[in-house]
């Protein structure tokens, strides 16, 4: 037997509850893994609150992520006693994810846990931290260098944007931290920000041409802040966009794109293939201080993960949440 939060929907709506079940209820896979942490993402609150229908079938144990290790194994790159990190490939949406004691899963969407970090802290990463990885891999990649100007960072008190900001910094980046919670200043500041952004200043509707100011851009908020950024970067600089916090919309012209030379680079983590996901994970294990997780994350039991995700819908949350799914 073991726990799960598992999302059943009926007649009468939506319901969320922890559950006892068994092995033989778990979905098909060629690896079973005891989880040891998982977390809550922004797509998870939305699964478990309802306000979203990111859950394509039900029942459904929700959690895009998951660190743990492995119980058993037909796939040939695993074994039992390996430590291994899932994110993404649509886990918590069409099969069975983390939020549970246990998980049955595809090999091909493994990677190793890196050996310096602990399952808890590769958990206050999680698919936030490796998006911000894939961000931050893709705007060196493009060939933004520190001599060129600021980097601004959108959401940044999020998962995302705070991890985005460590490795920014740890590169050797002048950093702008966008927020809507000036008053986490300091919080910014101790991860390795030099300016912090007011929101209100990015959300707006905005001019298509603006002063230009950012060497490159990580946002996590789309709709007129993606505009704005875009509007504001350098010629010849870049936008990595990963999020929709602020819409889905890109109410934008295509004047930073053709009179500066800007680049918009899209970030998908869900099905980036496993060489950039083991990429992105040796940046993190390279760059990212595991004592700051510290401040990144806090933890709940698997039962307060249902509260946490109202929580994380009114934007309450700094951070990131953690999930001790054995207690």
């Amino acid at each position: 037997m073991f726990s799960a939060l598992v999302i059943e929907k009926g007649d009468a709506g939506q319901t969320v509850t922890l559950k006892n079940l068994e092995d033989s209820d778990l979905p098909d896979g060629d690896v079973t893994i005891d989880v040891e942490y998982s977390t809550l993402n922004f797509k998870d609150a939305l699964a478990i609150t309802g306000k979203s229908p990111v859950v394509r079938k039900f029942p459904m144990v929700p959690g895009i992520d998951l660190a743990g290790v492995v119980t058993d194994s037909a796939h040939a790159d695993w074994s039992p006693g390996d430590r291994v990190v899932l994110n993404g490939w649509g886990v918590g949406e069409t099969h069975w994810g983390g939020l549970a004691q246990r998980a049955r899963l595809r090999g091909d969407w493994l990677v190793p846990l890196p050996d310096e970090f602990t399952a808890r802290q590769a958990m206050a990463i999680g698919t936030a931290g490796y998006t911000a990885s894939l961000c931050v891999e893709a705007l060196l990649n493009f060939g933004i260098t520190p001599d060129q100007g600021e980097i601004l960072v959108t959401g940044a008190t999020g998962g995302v944007g705070s991890v985005a900001i460590a490795l920014l910094t740890k590169a050797g980046f002048t950093v702008a931290a966008a927020t809507g919670k000036t008053s986490e200043a300091d919080y910014l500041q101790q991860l390795g920000a030099s300016t912090v952004v007011d929101r209100a200043d990015l959300s707006g509707p905005g001019k298509p041409m603006q002063k230009e100011r950012w060497a490159g851009v990580v946002d996590t908020a789309g709709s007129h802040t993606l505009a704005n950024a875009c509007a504001q970067t350098r010629y010849g600089g870049a936008v990595a966009a990963c999020g929709l916090a602020q819409g889905m919309d890109f109410p934008a012209s295509v004047a930073p794109f053709i009179l500066r030379g800007v680049s918009l680079l899209g970030i998908d983590s869900v099905m980036a293939p496993r060489e950039r996901r083991v990429t992105a994970w040796a940046r993190l294990s390279r760059d990212l201080d595991a004592t700051a997780l510290d401040a990144i994350a806090r933890e709940v039991s698997l039962k307060e993960a249902i509260t946490a995700a109202d929580h994380l819908m009114d934007g309450t949350v700094r951070g990131r949440i953690v999930v001790d799914v054995n207690r």
